[in-house]
């Protein structure tokens, strides 16, 4: 080896080491800067829960933007990036969003600390038509609309936060025992207030709401499967049609991010009332600016689930 191509090599070193020591202080300084964990999460439940552990002491960002309906959405080659370069990734899972395996599978080892939230959760398993939505694996996703299962999914949260911010653990173990207790406390007025209800079964417009109706005894009517962008052919509408007069059943319930036209075709076909019952996927930039979250969301649909059944 001679004298230059020496010279060379130890140039080549020398820019490498300068480029990965310019690079690591670029990352001390964003870091000193940021002063917080950056935690992603993909939707707005684990945004909102995520929220309510983490408070002031993280730097929260939502993956789906506020307004746009979360089945089916695809995030932007930089969003990627972002969401890769943060301290915790914390998503719903149960294929509720597909694009976070390809996301996964594309990050480098170590960073970030990810959480799915639905992980080790008795999930429930989609029969008939409702296999046929957007969970490859058969279950529901909408793990987060029974309080129960939601105050699980929120402790995988809390232990990402302790991991990657133990300086910070105390703050964070006290909010999540306060987002506890409002969780059993919502469980428990959802438990008192559908207990005496007469009518038992609820239409909705797809089928979002099969952790809710299982923990308080409901029956779940969907008029389309678990992605709401799944439309049911004339048959089956016919077929459902029939089912709600046989039954006397005089609502249907729609959704406040999808189009509610199923939902009011099928009320006036059957002389049904529409009704809202929000299933918390996402929420409006309005809803989320006037304070609404899933706590009073959840007592809004309680409020509206008790007036229908009883009526």
């Amino acid at each position: 080896m001679n004298g230059r191509t020496v010279c060379i090599m130890l140039l080549i070193v020398s820019i490498m080491t300068a480029g990965c020591i310019n690079s690591a202080n670029r990352q001390a300084r964003v870091a000193e800067d940021r002063g917080k964990p950056l935690v992603y999460a993909s939707i707005y439940p684990m945004y909102d829960f995520a929220k309510k552990i983490g408070g002031d002491r993280i730097d929260l960002r939502m993956a789906v933007p506020a307004g746009a309906e979360p089945h089916g959405w695809e995030p932007t080659a930089r969003l990627l990036v972002e969401i890769g370069r943060a301290d915790v990734f914390i998503y719903n899972g149960v294929g509720m969003e597909p694009w976070v395996d390809r996301m996964l599978a594309s990050l480098p080892g170590g960073r970030p600390v990810v959480v799915e939230a639905s992980e080790g959760i008795k999930l429930l398993e989609m029969k008939g038509r409702d296999r046929h939505g957007h969970s490859p694996a058969g279950y529901d996703p909408h793990v987060w609309l029974d309080p129960v299962r939601a105050k699980m999914q929120a402790e995988s949260i809390l232990k990402a936060l302790v991991q990657v911010d133990r300086d910070n653990a105390e703050y964070y173990r006290a909010n999540f025992r306060d987002f506890s207790a409002k969780l059993e406390e919502l469980d428990r007025l959802y438990r008192e207030a559908l207990a005496g209800s007469g009518g038992r079964e609820i239409v909705v417009s797809h089928a979002a709401f099969g952790y809710l109706a299982d923990r308080y005894g409901l029956i779940q009517i969907p008029v389309s499967g678990l992605n709401p962008q799944e439309e049911p052919g004339a048959a089956e509408l016919v077929q459902l049609a029939k089912l709600l007069q046989d039954k006397n059943i005089d609502h249907v319930f729609f959704e406040t991010l999808t189009s509610p036209k199923l939902a009011e075709t099928l009320a006036r076909e059957v002389g049904a009332k529409p009704e809202v019952l929000n299933p918390i996927g996402g929420l409006t930039r309005q809803q989320m600016e006037e304070g609404m979250d899933y706590i009073s969301i959840m007592k809004q649909n309680l409020e509206t689930l008790k007036r229908v059944l009883d009526e």
